[in-house]
């Protein structure tokens, strides 16, 4: 691995890393564009956040029925790689590529290109996608996904393994005798940080990637029963889990009057309420294992909405950039 984000448990000595916080850029809706993406990334490197992220929508239905967060959204890694442009220190990540979408010697070549322009500083998180209109668009196969993620991941570590001709022979992915420059910045590549909530796809970032990377749609409450099945999965294929990331996408519900947001039983939902609450929660979802997490204001409908008033949405995303900015 290229960086260790130690578990921050509860009752955890003081000497391990604290939780790191990132925050979503702005690449959805009213608020998405090169001036806000160069400003707002700039402010939360300033602020003192940890990471940006950006994630992948190719496509959605003509009608845009759906969330409206997947109705305008700007390409990740060109995204990322703008960022990287306008900022020096915080690192930048994608919640996700997916992976069926794309060739994986493309996709090596991308992420090598922007850790060498970003001086060293990507997260690759791959997902294996959901979406019909995506599949038939990239002429993708929804068969068999578990056993083509795990070839593409050793495409991708073939293709970042150090100067020298390399080759892979696989069932599904091939690279004949060839050189792949230049090499990423990162020593064997950007971390990989595998998507998922089946238990199939949970036990497949435990035992292969650099950590695992939570959705959109995690229930927060029981997070900590799938961070158990991905450090479980670790261990047995002797790998130590305490060394993965364990990065949790927070899809932020914020109400400065602290009421927040209710589920079905009427408790507030995590991460929802006024900026003292959602720290709150932050600490919480330390203490259930999460190493990374990042404030995903995208799904603000106020922020992240097309339709959404573009100035006002900006200036909300800069009041909840700043009001949950990381404390000393």
């Amino acid at each position: 691995m290229n960086r260790i984000h130690p578990a921050v448990k509860a009752g955890a000595s003081s000497e391990r890393e604290l939780m790191e916080i990132g925050i979503g850029a702005p690449v959805a809706g009213a608020w998405a564009g090169p001036t806000q993406l160069a400003r707002l990334g700039a402010l939360a490197e300033e602020l003192g956040y940890c990471s940006l992220w950006t994630f992948q929508r190719l496509l959605v239905p003509p009608d845009r029925s759906g969330d409206a967060v997947y109705h305008s959204v700007l390409d990740p890694l060109l995204a990322l790689t703008y960022a990287a442009a306008h900022t020096s220190r915080v690192r930048l990540g994608v919640a996700v590529v997916n992976l069926p979408f794309i060739s994986p010697t493309y996709l090596a070549k991308q992420a090598s290109t922007l850790d060498v322009l970003s001086g060293g500083r990507f997260d690759l998180g791959l997902g294996l996608g959901w979406s019909p209109l995506e599949f038939e668009a990239t002429g993708a196969s929804t068969a068999r996904r578990g056993a083509r993620a795990e070839e593409y991941l050793a495409v991708l570590r073939t293709l970042w393994s150090g100067p020298g001709p390399v080759s892979y022979r696989g069932e599904f992915y091939s690279v004949p005798e060839s050189r792949m420059d230049p090499q990423p910045v990162q020593p064997s590549g950007p971390p990989i940080l595998l998507g998922g909530s089946v238990p199939a796809a949970l036990a497949r970032a435990g035992r292969l990637a650099d950590g695992w990377m939570s959705r959109s749609a995690t229930r927060i409450a029981r997070i900590a029963e799938e961070i158990a099945v991905v450090r479980t999965a670790a261990e047995k294929a002797g790998r130590d889990p305490d060394a993965l990331r364990i990065v949790c996408r927070g899809v932020v519900r914020y109400d400065p009057s602290g009421k927040g947001t209710a589920d079905a039983a009427g408790n507030r939902l995590r991460l929802s309420g006024s900026a003292a609450q959602i720290r709150e929660d932050a600490a919480w979802l330390g203490e259930q294992g999460v190493t990374d997490l990042f404030y995903d204001l995208n799904w603000d409908p106020q922020i992240g909405s097309p339709i959404a008033d573009p100035a006002a949405a900006v200036e909300r995303g800069e009041e909840i950039i700043r009001a949950l900015a990381p404390q000393p």
